[in-house]
């Protein structure tokens, strides 16, 4: 035993008598840490062979790193105590890493994985020879016996066509550590998936055995039996007419959906498509989507997708050839429905619209209408985008009373509140963002609203907030001038005007200013301004960082009002006013499911944007609002917002790294062949069903496509805008279409986080590059483990994956760079976000907005934020003319640390705020 282990006892750790092990076989023994240094000094030998057993180097290293282990255990468990043997060998793992013996942790480990599948293989074949009465399980109060062979054969249906990269045995193996005599028969289930679950992070095939296993479970809470796979076809068949009835006599479905020729519905079902989830997907539908009835599910995966499709088809003619149409293009992946539409569709309460957008009057029955309005939106599932910028700024004057208003920011907290109280239906949290406007004189302390310290009265933890800045701001930045602040009272028309009218009207308040004809205003210096906002955005996450003029100049809509905000995520374009809260509702294609041989499958792409753009259409009918204010802008305006998602496996797939000039390429041409097919589809619509009503004097009729519009923002802007004009598809084909036709729908196309439904059909969320290559990802339904299978695929073709690299993986959060056996051109194709430079996000999605007539949800991820940095990437996403940014994601010192990750700007200290990748599920 090394004398630094021995030393232990001496001081003021706890002696080790005081430790005890758990072996595999669940006997105790004493703790020796010399068995540690044994094992250690083994691997050494595995690599550097016998003559290196003694050599004094090698000794000093096991000793040393026998004192990390026995010092890591005693911290954990400072008065003693047991510890397993698996957690003592991931401290040996975890020791050799981190001293850069990467070879004999290898060695190790590959040792561990040999021992693993030795156990395993005897224990497959004690199996038959184990007596029955050996365990046994509780059912409905008396104890039967359990069938280990039975047992086996769920592990085996579970793992089919599954086989290379995963073993039946293993999971039976882990799953019976956590059995005992008497074990409830509901325990025996969640064993195997839990066993399942833990073996994740070794090989993806894993996620979608697990998932099996928790099919299993939910076909014998659904139809309280087990069913074959191979008979769940004729289950499905029998079992919708009999949940059409039960959910209608629960009072959870709508009753028109009976009216419904159910058999051939049932018919078309397919339950095979069943093996399409992997885990999370299907947890995250089981804990949230799926009916139930005092807490039973009455819904399977398909009979869930069926009834989303029928809920959509309501209103069509041929309502079964529709709704079967509709079932086909989610149920096999190739587009999803955003959140609120797969809740609430074919329900009683089919609010199925994902944003508004509303804009508060200047007046305290406006402002309080505007907060009831937000808790009946939200409570159905809706995020929600306010517009605070007509109400009248601290200190200005109350007519009716002659007092002094209190501002914005008092009635935020009332807003902030309230988004906590009234949650989405029980189901998720409440979301609000509030936009305020640059020149509103409370900009300042509404900049500060996300901070931890000050007047908890003036702060809003809870809810979301984002600038609204005109160009003409900007520009000031650029050119290093004054900016002035007003009372919206003061300024009125200010609230509705931008591009070249804006600045005329912003130019003759300031002149008035100066001559003393508006009281209450204040200078500043623009960049002062600017900084304050980046520097909050850094520390809070908040504001988030909009611009104005591109929203409303490129607007199809700016012929019948004004864009004042976007929504929730960012994504979002829509005029509001007084008398109109606007609804977007939204659904997203699964851009790798139409990849194809390399590229864009453009015929299935078409086929699926067109029944997507119906689906979304329908929603505006179909849909329950909550106020007329939002019923009547959604009839009139009709706008929808398809987006994607898969985009970084789109990437992963081709081969091409997210950080290059062919991912920025890919990204324009798979942007322009979607928003192409969504324009054509729409206008289809429009021949078939009429144009939307305010579709004279728009953009659409005026013949300017969202491409063509860059050049009106390019006037206005007088050189402040750098954009690719470059084109690839027939515009002037689908010109000539609008121009017969009309457009069904005054918006088509807005790109949505996705965070949910991507999970649910397992592609990375929407336009994201990978967070980690391998991590656990935390939300409602709990904690799961993500691994980029196209990463495990790679490195499978290459021989590199092994548990060494799982590992290795681990240690550096999920990150290629420092492992030194990964080829460089992996570690550029699967770079993780905090790796690649930022400026490349933005350019992507630069061309992307090219194309897009609404937004889209960009996050930035910086590894280490400098002022410097954030100035040159705002005024960067400026200049191409993005209109939105979402989330600023930055990392924590330790965890750069670990990664090596970027130097640090102008020599600044670096700070770091806590933002680590939270998803947005207001919208999808």
């Amino acid at each position: 035993m090394s004398s630094n282990v021995l030393a232990l006892n001496a001081g003021t750790e706890p002696s080790l008598v005081a430790f005890q092990v758990i072996r595999r076989n669940a006997a105790v023994v004493a703790f020796d840490p010399e068995k540690i240094s044994v094992a250690m000094t083994k691997a050494f030998l595995a690599v550097e062979g016998s003559q290196s057993a003694g050599s004094s180097r090698v000794r000093e290293v096991v000793a040393r790193l026998t004192d990390v282990v026995v010092r890591s255990l005693t911290r954990r468990l400072p008065d003693g105590g047991t510890v397993h043997i698996e957690d003592i060998q991931d401290q040996v793992e975890l020791a050799l890493m981190r001293s850069g013996e990467h070879d004999v942790a290898r060695a190790y480990v590959l040792y561990r994985e040999r021992r693993a599948e030795e156990r395993a293989a005897r224990f497959v074949a004690s199996v038959s020879a184990v007596e029955p009465s050996v365990l046994h399980v509780m059912v409905d109060g008396a104890r039967h016996p359990l069938d280990l062979a039975e047992l086996r054969a769920v592990c085996a249906t579970a793992c089919i066509g599954l086989e290379e990269s995963v073993s039946a045995d293993l999971i039976l193996e882990h799953a019976l550590r956590n059995l005992y005599d008497g074990v409830a028969v509901e325990e025996v289930t969640q064993a195997l998936i839990l066993s399942a679950r833990s073996l994740i992070e070794t090989d993806p095939g894993y996620d979608y055995a697990t998932a099996r296993l928790l099919l299993a479970r939910l076909v014998q809470e659904v139809l309280d039996r087990p069913v074959p796979a191979e008979q769940m076809g004729a289950a499905c068949t029998d079992y919708l007419p009999r949940f059409i009835r039960k959910g209608i006599e629960a009072e959870l479905l709508d009753p028109r959906l009976a009216e419904f020729d159910l058999d051939r519905l049932a018919a078309a079902i397919r339950p095979e498509r069943d093996r399409l989830f992997g885990y999370l997907g299907l947890q995250t539908l089981y804990d949230r989507y799926f009916l139930h009835i005092d807490g039973r599910r009455i819904e399977l995966p398909q009979i869930f997708f069926m009834r989303v499709a029928m809920g959509l088809a309501l209103g069509e003619i041929d309502r079964e050839a529709r709704a079967i149409e509709f079932y086909d293009l989610i149920s096999s992946f190739d587009f999803m429905c955003s959140t609120p539409t797969l809740f609430n569709s074919g329900t009683l309460h089919s609010q199925l619209s994902s944003c508004y957008l509303t804009t508060v009057a200047d007046d305290l029955e406006g402002i309080y209408q505007s907060i009831k309005e937000n808790a009946l939106l939200q409570k159905y599932a809706g995020g929600l985008g306010n517009d605070w910028t007509p109400v009248r700024a601290l200190g200005s004057r109350i007519k009716g009373t002659n007092g002094q208003s209190q501002g914005v920011i008092p009635f935020l907290k009332v807003v902030n509140d309230t988004a906590v109280a009234v949650n989405q239906g029980g189901k998720r949290k409440g979301a609000v963002c509030a936009y305020l406007e640059t020149w509103h004189l409370d900009i300042e302390e509404f900049l500060e609203l996300r901070k931890n310290t000050g007047d908890e009265r003036r702060r809003t933890h809870d809810m979301n907030t984002a600038n609204w800045i005109p160009d003409l701001f900007m520009k000031r930045v650029h050119e290093n001038a004054e900016w002035t602040l007003f009372s919206p009272s003061d300024v009125p028309d200010l609230h509705d005007k931008y591009g070249q009218t804006f600045e005329t009207a912003y130019l003759a308040y300031e002149a008035r200013a100066e001559a003393g004809e508006i009281r209450l205003f204040k200078k500043l210096p623009a960049v002062q301004l600017w900084r304050k906002m980046l520097t909050m955005l850094f520390e809070t996450g908040h504001p988030w960082i909009t611009f104005k003029d591109p929203c409303n100049l490129r607007s199809p809509q700016q012929h019948v009002g004004v864009v004042h905000s976007s929504n929730l995520c960012t994504e979002i374009t829509l005029n509001t006013s007084d008398a109109e809260t606007a609804v977007c509702n939204l659904g997203s294609v699964n851009l790798l499911a139409h990849l194809k041989d390399g590229q864009l499958d453009q015929a299935k792409l078409a086929r699926t944007v067109q029944t997507a753009m119906r689906m979304l259409d329908n929603v505006v009918d179909i849909n329950f609002y909550a106020t007329p204010k939002a019923r009547n802008a959604n009839l009139r305006h009709r706008p929808v917002g398809l987006g994607i998602m898969g985009f970084a496996d789109c990437l992963y797939r081709l081969g091409i790294p997210y950080a290059s000039p062919a991912a920025v390429e890919f990204a324009d041409a798979s942007m322009e062949a979607v928003c192409f097919q969504a324009y054509w589809a729409s206008a289809e619509l429009a021949r078939e069903r009429g144009a939307y009503s305010s579709f004279r004097g728009s953009l659409w009729d005026k013949g300017v496509l969202p491409h063509e519009s860059l050049a009106i923002l390019g006037a206005a802007r007088g050189g402040y805008l750098e954009t690719n004009p470059d084109v690839r598809l027939d515009w002037s084909a689908l010109k000539a279409h609008i121009a017969r036709h009309g457009m069904r729908n005054s918006n088509c196309v807005a790109i949505a986080p996705t965070a949910t439904i991507s999970n649910i059909i397992g592609v990375s969320a929407s336009i994201e590059p990978a967070y980690q290559n391998l991590y656990v990802k935390s939300n409602l339904s709990g904690e799961f483990t993500v691994v980029n299978e196209a990463l495990v695929r790679d490195l499978k073709a290459l021989g590199l994956w092994d548990p060494v690299m799982v590992s290795d993986l681990k240690y550096f959060d999920g990150s290629l760079a420092r492992i030194e056996r990964v080829p460089d051109e992996l570690k550029a194709r699967y770079a993780t976000a905090f790796e690649i430079d930022p400026r490349w996000l933005i350019e992507a999605a630069a061309r992307r907005q090219k194309w897009i007539d609404q937004a889209q949800s960009l996050n930035l991820y910086l590894a280490l934020p400098s002022g410097k940095k954030l100035d040159e990437l705002y005024k960067l996403a400026w200049i191409r003319g993005l209109k939105t940014t979402y989330y600023l994601r930055t990392l924590g010192a330790s965890q750069m640390e670990k990664t090596g990750g970027a130097e640090s700007g102008g020599g600044e200290e670096p700070r770091f705020c806590s933002i680590d990748n939270p998803d947005c599920e207001a919208c999808q």
